[in-house]
């Protein structure tokens, strides 16, 4: 159960300093809706100067600010005879010890860390000033030597100041640690649900490979009974017909192979080893040809590209890019297929060059979507899937993926491993 508040600073009031808008009209909203009065500065040199003309009762103070940071603003205000009783709340993110040190050294009072709970502000205003005048009853001021990453710290404050100080970043320490402990309880949640999700996928993945396939060959394959066995009693149009039925349903099958391997690629567990990238593109050059030789093209690959990848994952890279690279440079007259590197410093990319259709680089934010496409089906057919999975595997290796093209001059591909 939260605890309710009162703060009454009868005529007195709290200074806040803070150069953000936001956190400023945040903490301004937070004194309004708790009546408490409050002037607020944008940087610390004016607040010190009104701090000597009308002392506050208690200073809340950003670190990070221009001119002076909250660390000098604090210990000026303890270093004064006049103001060295306020209490300091100082507000910070806390990433690095050595706030605690620097915050110890100016003798600040409290740490509250951004983003903070409302409520638990006003708790620490109601402590600090409950607590004002017990701060030097019984505790003489002290100064010790600290050594910290190899450098000499003095820390000159009381002790129920230092005490206070290190039990507001230990409450920090804690909500944050709890804070962390729901996440990850959330994180294994949403793991286990992932698990099952998959699980689902794999099972609809293997039902749409079987069973969506299966009727789509039957298709196919009788369609092409049709036409080889009754060519002679069909005319022209029905001919037509049943090309286009045919050619739909390979089409289909096509795209049911592309959005599996899309579907997988994002799933699967990448295991590499040296793979030598060459040897690889000869293999799927010769099989690309095997299933076109009427089609003449040059393919020029380098000897010796080798990479630390997923075999079958890059495989899956290589037959895309070349295959599209055969694909696009189909309506030329003599087609050359580049596959090099370029290397700059410690950064090699691997590249494919073609000469064939190209495209139009202000389009080249769709290139990698999934069913985007920059040609029509009339002029190359296609799905729209093969760069997607590809994007997905390059980056799956810590990669990233790239092109450079023009309208009838060509395209090239280049990816880093």
């Amino acid at each position: 159960m939260q605890t309710s508040y009162q703060i009454s600073l009868g005529k007195g009031y709290i200074m806040a300093v803070e150069d953000s808008m936001v956190q400023a009209k945040k903490l301004k909203n937070f004194f309004d809706n708790n009546n408490i009065n409050n002037v607020f500065f944008t940087n610390a040199i004016d607040a010190y100067a009104a701090a000597l003309e009308n002392v506050p009762l208690l200073v809340i103070s950003d670190i990070v600010m221009p001119g002076m940071d909250g660390y000098e603003f604090c210990s000026k205000l303890k270093t004064h005879p006049t103001l060295r009783e306020i209490p300091v709340i100082l507000l910070t993110s806390l990433s690095d010890p050595l706030d605690i040190i620097k915050g110890l050294q100016a003798g600040a009072d409290n740490f509250i860390t951004k983003p903070y709970e409302e409520q638990y502000l006003l708790s620490r205003i109601h402590y600090l000033l409950a607590n004002r005048d017990l701060r030097s009853e019984g505790s003489a001021e002290m100064v010790m030597e600290i050594m910290f990453r190899g450098a000499k710290y003095k820390i000159n404050s009381e002790k129920k100041q230092i005490l206070d100080l290190l039990l507001s970043v230990y409450e920090a320490a804690v909500e944050r640690n709890d804070q962390l402990i729901t996440t990850q309880q959330e994180l294994q949640a949403s793991n286990e649900s992932l698990m099952a999700v998959n699980q689902e996928l794999d099972a609809f993945s293997a039902t749409v490979s079987h069973d969506l396939r299966a009727p789509l060959n039957g298709v196919a394959g009788y369609s092409q009974i049709l036409q080889e066995t009754y060519s002679d009693v069909l005319d022209d149009e029905a001919k037509e017909y049943l090309e286009r039925i045919i050619n739909s349903a390979f089409a289909m099958s096509k795209l049911i192979d592309d959005l599996l391997q899309f579907s997988r690629s994002g799933r699967t567990e990448i295991s590499t080893e040296t793979v030598d990238l060459s040897a690889m593109a000869e293999e799927i050059t010769r099989d690309i040809i095997g299933r076109d030789p009427e089609k003449k093209a040059v393919f020029n690959i380098k000897e010796g590209l080798l990479a630390n990848a997923d075999p079958n994952l890059i495989h899956v890279v290589l037959v895309n890019l070349l295959g599209n690279a055969w694909k696009y440079s189909g309506k030329v007259d003599h087609p050359v297929i580049t596959f090099d590197k370029v290397i700059s410093g410690r950064d090699t990319a691997f590249f494919i060059r073609d000469n064939g259709a190209g495209f139009d680089m202000s389009k080249s934010d769709k290139l990698f979507n999934p069913f985007q496409r920059l040609h029509t089906n009339e002029e190359f057919a296609g799905t729209g899937v093969g760069l997607a999975t590809v994007k997905r595997i390059i980056e799956k290796h810590g990669g990233s993926i790239w092109a450079e093209s023009e309208p009838g001059k060509g395209a090239t591909f280049f990816f880093t491993l």
